[in-house]
């Protein structure tokens, strides 16, 4: 289980349960990697669920990196997730709601 103060939330990856923590550094990364120009178009598309897989790839790969994960995108789509696309996607808003607020 993550530390949810940190911001930690875990992603079961090909059996393994990995820590995923958006840093600044992997914030970074994922501006990047985005289409928009800012962080909070991708907030907006998860809230309303207009969110594109690439958007739930590239969000995850920043969290695990920033949680010391080597891998890439490639190597993420290749993996099985615990749970499919659905537990992806929960984690990853997970993930975005804790890296924007304090945990409840």
């Amino acid at each position: 289980m993550g530390n949810p103060y940190r911001g930690d939330v875990v992603l079961k990856v090909d059996g393994c349960e990995l820590p995923m923590r958006l840093t600044l550094g992997a914030l970074a990364e994922l501006e990047t990697v985005l289409v928009e120009d800012n962080l909070m178009a991708l907030v907006e598309r998860f809230e309303s669920g207009a969110f594109r897989a690439g958007d739930l790839i590239a969000l995850l790969v920043a969290g695990l990196r920033g949680a010391g994960w080597q891998g890439t995108a490639a190597d993420l789509g290749a993996a099985e997730i615990g749970g499919g696309a659905i537990e992806a996607a929960k984690a990853a808003g997970r993930l975005l709601k804790l890296a924007f607020s304090l945990p409840e």
